[in-house]
């Protein structure tokens, strides 16, 4: 029993290992400065990553159809892809002139392997050659079958006035026979496409005559929080505007200037790419292999440490998730949060976040939270007739938010 619990321990521990040498997941379209994987159904998808141990290993693709919530679909694979649900990546290479070695894979999606033939929520996941998942990243196909109308506004909730924003939206659907709205359509509104703070599951306010209206008052009210912060370093030699000083060590090494929390800070208007990240390099042709990576250091000063508090830097580079590696840990002789995080070169928007004891994340606390703040606010629309098998995705739409300045 001991040895069982042993080698299950070092499985474990070797899963974990592997999933961090793995870098730079990025789930995009060919399109240049497009970040969303939500895309019309037929359109090529590009997931490409990196692994620190640079050994050409064989990764393994494979594909999954869920609900509109998230859960596994009933169909088989079938139903939903013409070809294999399974394949090994192919096209991968190893980087060039680079202090930090890597394998750099990518795969397209569709490809002539697989060809994915109904819209919905898809679940790509990467496993390696014990079909053990290394990751996993979320994308949505969708129709175009309802137009789907989008405002965002300044909360009209007295209480949040000043710090939320809020999602009106309507579905259109002049061709498209739907009996019964309340349990044929399902809804999501997505904040920056960041699927961790994702509202669903909103019922019409008012019926029309082909159309529904969702109007609401709170619960379509999102936290309008704060521009985010970043950095380039396109150039690993070179300070940018917002990097304090360089080290050359067995990897570069970049200080970024702390930011210093304060609660009663003003909102400052700071153009961002809400949350996103681009690769690129000046010093290389070829920025998926010759772009090298550079250990960060984040700093937030603080004038103590936070009670019951976790402190994170998040963002898309780790899919807005709250890891041991994102963590920032407290120096008591400086009064300052740091977290050292290895990342390619490139241009990188990040903030701070904080945890609570009730495991819930909160992005307000540390930089603010103002209805000023630009957003891009994403509506989805599925549908699935009774009876229907699957839930599609019927329509999308899109709507960014310029507060007041």
């Amino acid at each position: 029993m001991v040895k069982k619990n042993c080698f299950f321990l070092i499985f474990i521990f070797c899963l974990q290992f592997q999933a961090q040498s793995i870098k730079t997941i990025q789930l995009r379209p060919n399109q240049t400065n497009i970040y969303t994987s939500i895309v019309p159904l037929g359109t090529v998808l590009t997931l490409s990553f990196d692994d620190l141990e640079a050994d050409s290993k064989d990764y393994y693709y494979k594909i999954d159809l869920m609900t509109y919530d998230w859960k596994p679909s009933r169909l088989l694979a079938n139903q939903y892809i013409d070809g294999f649900q399974k394949n090994v990546i192919l096209d991968y290479n190893n980087s060039f002139n680079t202090l930090q070695n890597y394998t750099h894979y990518e795969v397209q999606i569709p490809n002539t392997n697989t060809r994915i033939t109904k819209s919905g929520n898809y679940l790509i996941s990467i496993l390696d050659q014990y079909d053990d998942v290394i990751f996993t990243r979320r994308f949505v196909l969708y129709e175009q079958n309802v137009i789907v109308g989008v405002q965002a506004q300044r909360s009209r909730d007295t209480k949040t006035y000043d710090t939320e924003q809020t999602i009106e939206f309507t579905v259109n659907y002049p061709n498209l026979r739907i009996n019964n709205p309340n349990m044929e359509i399902h809804t999501a509104v997505l904040q920056n496409n960041n699927w961790e703070t994702v509202k669903t599951d909103f019922q019409p306010t008012f019926f029309k005559q082909n159309q529904l209206v969702y109007s609401y008052t709170k619960n379509s009210n999102f936290a309008g929080g704060n521009e985010y912060l970043n950095f380039d370093n396109k150039i690993l030699r070179n300070k940018s505007l917002n990097t304090q000083f360089i080290e050359k060590r067995d990897v570069w090494y970049h200080y970024l200037y702390p930011y210093e929390y304060n609660q009663y800070k003003k909102y400052t208007y700071n153009p961002d790419i809400n949350g996103q990240f681009l690769v690129r390099t000046l010093e290389g042709n070829t920025p998926k292999t010759e772009a090298d990576y550079a250990n960060v250091n984040f700093a937030l000063f603080a004038n103590e440490e936070f009670i019951d508090k976790e402190i994170y830097v998040y963002g898309a580079f780790n899919n807005f998730e709250l890891t041991e590696e994102n963590r920032m840990y407290f120096d008591k002789e400086n009064n300052i949060f740091t977290a050292n995080i290895l990342l390619k070169q490139g241009f990188y928007n990040y903030t701070f976040i904080s945890k609570n004891s009730n495991k819930q994340g909160d992005i307000t606390y540390l930089i603010g939270n103002h209805h000023q703040t630009e957003n891009e606010y994403t509506v989805l629309v599925y549908f699935k007739p009774v009876g229907g098998l699957f839930d599609r995705v019927a329509g999308v739409g899109t709507v960014l938010f310029k507060g007041e300045r």
